[in-house]
């Protein structure tokens, strides 16, 4: 059966994350102490004891997410040869990239950790925000957003009738009352710290997009269907392109899921996080989809 590997991002870590993996494996305790090394902080001890509200830190979050991703996929990654396809979701494709062999695992681990600092960086220069969109159309509220002054686009789309917007906290603000008003059936305001996947990140691409192109990328173990297009790519200067556009580009998650199907998967694997973010949005596109957790 073709399988494909899915990676969540941000917004799917929890407390204790990678407990079982550390306590389980000696290799993966390696790679926590690697990790550890290579950032220059104690990034095992947040991610094993540290608190909710640590773990939703963008510069603790991202690192953290990506090496439970990672670290289980390592150790639990089923026959590769049954692999056809992988993509990540927003940061989950530094992930995806990993596992494919794309580039190595110290150099992602570096790249997500540039890039959640930038990201942080770039939401101190521009204060913003996102909220979801639930109950309309992706045209409905592509509309809607051109209706509404200052900067305030679409940022995520998740799976239908779901629909992230992301801009200046007053133009959301307006965003949020237009599509009430519209008919949504909820609206529902982010505790995210920025803008991400807006023009608001320009500052953070021109940040990361140094580090991606100093960084070696080989061609991936399989295709990586990449979110700013939901198409596959092999190609490891295409790769690079792509991943540097992402962050001020639109997540096409619904896009990259229909295009895996297409390309022949007929299993998706959610490989860490809490093992729901990425599988509620693939059932809500089409529930005849079979997706499970690896974790």
């Amino acid at each position: 059966m073709p399988k494909a590997f899915v990676f969540p991002g941000q917004g799917s870590q929890f407390v204790a994350m990678g407990q079982g993996l550390h306590d389980e494996s000696s290799a993966a305790r390696e790679r926590f102490a690697e990790a550890d090394e290579l950032l220059g902080f104690g990034i095992t001890d947040l991610m094993l004891r540290g608190s909710e509200d640590e773990l939703k830190r963008t510069d603790v979050t991202q690192p953290a997410v990506f090496l439970h991703s990672v670290i289980t996929a390592e150790l639990k990654m089923p026959s590769p040869e049954d692999l056809v396809a992988m993509a990540g979701h927003s940061l989950g494709e530094f992930s995806a990239l990993v596992v494919s062999g794309a580039i190595a695992f110290a150099d992602g681990l570096q790249l997500v950790m540039k890039r959640a600092n930038a990201m942080e960086k770039a939401c101190r220069e521009q204060e913003g925000t996102m909220a979801a969109i639930v109950g309309l159309d992706d045209q409905q509220v592509e509309i809607g957003c051109d209706k509404i002054e200052g900067v305030v686009v679409a940022a995520n789309y998740n799976c239908p009738g779901q629909l992230v917007i992301s801009g200046e906290v007053q133009s959301i603000e307006e965003a949020c009352a237009y599509f009430t008003e519209a008919g949504a059936m909820k609206v529902v305001p982010l505790a995210v710290d920025g803008a991400f996947h807006s023009p608001l990140m320009a500052s953070a691409r021109e940040e990361l997009s140094k580090a991606i192109d100093e960084t070696h990328f080989e061609t991936p173990s399989c295709p990586i269907f990449q979110n700013v297009d939901g198409g596959p790519s092999t190609n490891p200067t295409e790769i690079k392109k792509k991943l540097i556009a992402q962050l001020t580009a639109p997540v096409r998650w619904t896009d990259t899921i229909q295009a895996m199907v297409k390309h022949g998967v007929d299993q998706f694997i959610e490989v860490g996080g809490n093992g729901k973010v990425i599988r509620g949005m693939i059932r809500r596109i089409d529930r005849k989809i079979a997706v499970e957790p690896l974790q």
